[in-house]
């Protein structure tokens, strides 16, 4: 077999690049920004805010060196391609989500104690046009977000900036007008407290993938009953469904005909099952073994 013949398919995180690289870029500039102007007001809430946006800086490129990793053609040595690059970057994404969330709250919790004096108009100001760029950055990748899990650790981490940059405004406000500087650390940890469950979120649906768990979508009691409505299918058993990236789903299985079942007719069974396969779960990928009644009651079973 030759290398051409290893074939991939794009992803879903590939699929949306351009709207990667764009955010990518607004996200970073803002993030230097946020950085300097946190240090410059004395804002935990705005540097909780730079830290939540440095995750989407930091997601955001490994999205991006996933989607030109998983593009590499599939080899002899990596028949699957270089998807699996997509699933340890998000993977990485969460854990860095859980170490700043945690640092946040640390941070807030020694502010309690001692709330620093914080130049709110400033930070205000800074929070103002944070919330353009993350709004600007839900517009752009709202598509992918239901497409890849990549693409929606991302737009998850915009839209928990958003929100970050929201509570900064209204702590800003708050501090501006009352004076209390209490309301810095508080929105702080309403901001490193929110992202905790998603994180969570998509940290198990990384590990599931790497699992090779079958996916949330698929019901697999489902797709037996499915494959076994098919014309002269009489069972369905060693029943695998796994994802290997984003939107890319791969099924295998082994089947047992009736015994009326024609020998020359395998190939029409065999084009059935995939199109059932393809039309009511969307799965492409499939490697389904035939095989003669009482031979299934032989085989080890995982």
């Amino acid at each position: 077999m030759n290398q051409a013949e290893y074939t991939t398919t794009e992803s879903a995180t590939a699929q949306h690049r351009r709207a990667l690289k764009l955010t990518f870029a607004l996200t970073f500039g803002y993030f230097l920004v946020e950085v300097a102007g946190g240090f410059l007001t004395n804002s935990l809430a705005l540097l909780a805010d730079a830290g939540h946006m440095l995750t989407d800086v930091f997601g955001l490129a490994l999205a991006l060196f996933a989607s030109w990793i998983a593009m590499r053609p599939a080899t002899p040595a990596k028949t699957f391609g270089y998807y699996r690059v997509e699933i340890l970057a998000a993977l990485t994404n969460a854990v860095v989500l859980f170490g700043i969330s945690f640092y946040i709250l640390y941070e807030a919790y020694r502010r309690f104690q001692e709330p620093p004096e914080v130049n709110s108009l400033p930070m205000l100001a800074v929070a103002v046009v944070g919330l353009g760029v993350n709004l600007y950055g839900i517009y752009n990748l709202r598509k992918g977000s239901g497409e890849s899990l990549n693409v929606r650790g991302a737009f998850l981490e915009v839209v928990s900036d958003t929100l970050g940059s929201l509570g900064v405004i209204f702590a800003a406000v708050i501090m501006y007008l009352t004076g209390w500087y209490y309301a810095d650390p508080i929105f702080s940890v309403l901001i490193g407290l929110f992202i905790l469950p998603r994180t969570w979120s998509l940290l198990m649906e990384a590990i599931n993938i790497l699992l090779e768990g079958t996916p949330a979508h698929i019901n697999l009691k489902a797709v037996e009953d499915a494959m076994r409505g098919v014309t002269d299918v009489a069972s369905v058993h060693d029943l695998h469904v796994w994802t290997i990236t984003s939107g890319i789903v791969s099924l295998s299985a082994h089947i047992v005909l009736v015994d009326s079942a024609a020998p020359l007719n395998e190939q029409a069974i065999l084009e059935s099952l995939n199109a059932c396969l393809r039309e009511q779960f969307k799965i492409e990928h499939t490697t389904i073994q035939i095989e003669q009644k009482g031979l299934e009651a032989q085989e080890m079973h995982i």
